[in-house]
């Protein structure tokens, strides 16, 4: 069962997965970009977020905020990509998912639009007995409607019961 719910703070996916676990009172961290800089401006305080001392991770210079992704798959028991197939192309989701192999950390891509998305969300944290559960995928101005999508698909999938 989920307790905790990390995310990056961008836009998109990582804003509405925390939304979501504060709607369902599920605690929530994460590591964020120095300065705590979204492409919206600053990341709401509501989202305790700690931030990363430098922006780049020495593994990929070339993609910004690659820290603070790097260490949020570190601190998690597995990461969620959340992005319907044509969005899964931007550079932070690479990294993330990248991350999550080299790290041997467990990771599951979803369309949060698929038929049996919650199904599958459901059962892949029951079996990969997620506890801190690292919330990823491309922000609002690369996926449009993302933040939406997310927010429904994490608040039927991570509430308790069948």
């Amino acid at each position: 069962m989920v307790s905790v719910v990390i995310s990056g703070g961008q836009t998109g996916v990582d804003q509405a997965a925390l939304r979501a676990a504060l709607a369902l009172n599920i605690e929530i961290g994460g590591w964020c970009a120095p300065d705590r800089q979204s492409e919206a401006g600053p990341i709401p305080p509501v989202f305790t977020l700690r931030e990363t001392p430098e922006e780049r991770s020495p593994g990929a210079p070339m993609v910004p905020r690659s820290l603070r992704t790097e260490w949020n798959v570190r601190d998690s028991d597995g990461t969620l990509v959340i992005a319907p197939g044509h969005c899964l192309n931007s550079p932070g989701t690479q990294w993330t998912i990248e991350c999550a192999q080299r790290l041997r950390r467990p990771l599951l891509l979803i369309d949060p639009s698929a038929n049996l998305a919650i199904r599958q969300v459901r059962g892949w944290i029951d079996s990969s007995q997620i506890a801190t559960l690292n919330v990823a995928g491309p922000s609002e101005s690369e996926c449009p409607g993302i933040s939406d999508l997310t927010v429904s698909l994490l608040r039927q999938a991570l509430i308790i019961g069948p």
